[in-house]
């Protein structure tokens, strides 16, 4: 069956579905393999649940008349996600970057849907997986539309870019994130730089941070708009409190965010809400409003402690900004619990040692977690389980405690701990 038809099918329901623990009734079920996983086996399943149709890429699960054989289910949901875009006459922003998509895309989406019927990728589905399916997700009532691309190869985004199709762009910042895949901070560069290219040979319009000098050296001939303590859209920061103030136009907005870091994921959303047109009543409501989620930078008071939890992700750059701004806050009796940055190939040893160093020079306690810790510091934790058992030995109370470390380490467990 081709595109076009599969396509005629997908606007019966406008749903996709690749999970077949999470059926939509009516959503067209696409089938996916991987490693450890194998979709096809679900198929029947799916129709069975509510499913209208689901899509196997092996014969041997085409065993009903609302299945669809296909010669790759991956490559298919990417087709049918491209054909769809085709379809939408909207300006649709890609974001990418080293640290804050996700925070920026939801600082982004917050003021624009004040006055915008605003699409944005939901969570963190930014790959090859995520992307298509966000895309998907768009449907003729929405007016404009924010995709997170993600990467931790190259020309991965310059493959989102040919699906997504963005007309704006924005990279957050590069920094040394998934070194493993990347093997330099050059190929971060080369591919992050892949969103500006595909902005600039489509004609379309960049948002760049005017703070940053590698960001506006790469986007040196394209269309832009400027952010910042300088550029088109100009802002300062008012205080050095937890909660980051930021004035603009003579506006003070009060965030919900820590760290002064977050000026520039500020700055960007209020730049891109001036150029579509969205008052400042609405810019600074909309800022003020949002609340971080999902472990990042959720401040969370218990009995015994008040903790910033940051540990959705980490890299050395993301660590060593908050660690920066941490260190700059008048709380008394601060504490550093300090989980692995993973993904850092050959360069691990040597960032998580210079991790270890800044602590020590802003003179912050700290406790670190994780085998690449472990290698580089004898006192460091192994894992978070023998650090919780440290916990239930010797509890901790009367601090503030930042808890920063990738994912995979599962920080966000000790806080029944602390």
């Amino acid at each position: 069956m081709e595109i076009k038809e599969i396509y005629a099918l997908f606007q019966q329901h406008s749903t996709v579905c690749t999970d077949s623990r999470k059926i939509t009734n009516g959503a067209m079920f696409i089938s996916l393999r991987g490693d450890k996983f194998n979709g096809n086996k679900y198929a029947l399943k799916a129709i069975q649940d509510g499913c209208s149709y689901a899509i196997v890429d092996e014969k041997e699960y085409d065993v009903h008349q609302n299945t669809i054989l296909v010669n790759n289910g991956l490559k298919t949901l990417q087709d049918l996600a491209t054909y769809h875009r085709n379809q939408l006459n909207i300006p649709l922003i890609g974001i990418t970057g080293s640290n804050g998509k996700t925070t920026s895309k939801e600082l982004i989406n917050t003021v624009l849907r004040s006055e915008l019927s605003c699409y944005a990728t939901k969570g963190n589905l930014n790959n090859h997986i995520g992307v298509p399916l966000s895309v998907l997700g768009i449907n003729k009532q929405h007016e404009i539309g924010i995709i997170e691309m993600g990467a931790n190869h190259q020309n991965e985004i310059k493959f989102l870019c040919n699906i997504a199709k963005p007309t704006h762009g924005v990279i957050t910042n590069i920094g040394s994130a998934h070194l493993q895949g990347f093997i330099n901070i050059n190929g971060v560069i080369n591919t992050k730089k892949e969103l500006y290219q595909y902005i600039t040979n489509t004609n379309g319009k960049l948002f760049i941070n005017s703070d940053d000098d590698i960001l506006l050296e790469l986007a040196d001939s394209t269309q832009k708009r400027t952010y910042g303590k300088k550029g088109n859209v100009k802002g300062i920061i008012e205080n050095n409190t937890p909660f980051i103030k930021v004035k603009y136009q003579g506006t003070t907005i009060n965030s919900q965010l820590i760290g002064n870091f977050q000026f520039s994921n500020i700055m960007l959303a209020i730049c891109i809400a001036d150029y579509f047109n969205i008052s400042t009543r609405n810019i600074k409501k909309g800022i003020e409003n949002y609340t971080p989620t999902n472990n990042r930078s959720q401040i969370i008071k218990t009995k015994n402690n008040t903790l910033i939890l940051d540990a959705y992700n980490a890299n050395p750059s993301s660590m060593k900004a908050m660690l920066l701004s941490f260190s700059k806050q008048g709380y008394s009796n601060k504490l550093c619990i300090l989980g692995d940055m993973l993904e850092l190939g050959k360069e691990s040893e040597k960032e998580h040692q210079g991790i270890i160093l800044l602590c020590t020079k802003l003179n912050l306690d700290c406790h670190y977690i994780g085998e690449e810790f472990k290698k580089v510091n004898k006192k460091a934790f192994k894992n978070r389980k023998e650090f919780e058992d440290k916990l239930k030995q010797e509890s901790i109370s009367k601090n503030t405690i930042l808890l920063k470390g990738s994912r995979m380490i599962g920080l966000e467990k000790l806080v029944e701990y602390l």
